[in-house]
């Protein structure tokens, strides 16, 4: 897959950053975030570069439903997906999304307020 150069997620997908990985598919790399917000808060991430949901477009309709599949494998793993889990995509500044790299938090293992904060 091609690494965008100055992107954290692509350099994590390829292995040149390190990473606390939980999960891998053929089309998505999961790891637990640097700042959780929950006591299981990870980042899903496709391996072939989106820049966000905002960019997302029908050709990419099979990345986004391997993230949501992938995001469910990581609840159930965890030991989150009976209780309940959160699902998140950021879009832009004001969303505090600070990696331009599509990706879905998944965070569970406690109750979640809302709204979220």
């Amino acid at each position: 897959m091609p690494v965008e150069a100055e992107c954290s997620f692509c350099r994590i997908v390829a292995g040149e950053l390190p990473a606390d990985v939980v999960h891998r598919t053929e089309h998505t790399v999961a790891f637990r975030d640097i700042e959780p917000q929950a006591p299981v808060h990870v980042l899903v991430v496709p391996r072939r570069h989106v820049e966000n949901a905002a960019t997302v477009t029908h050709d990419d309709a099979e990345v986004v439903a391997d993230l949501v599949v992938a995001a469910r494998q990581v609840a159930v793993t965890l030991g989150v997906a009976e209780g309940g889990y959160r699902l998140v995509m950021n879009v832009g500044e004001d969303a505090l999304n600070s990696v331009p790299h599509l990706h879905v938090h998944v965070l569970g293992g406690r109750r979640l307020g809302w709204p979220p904060g």
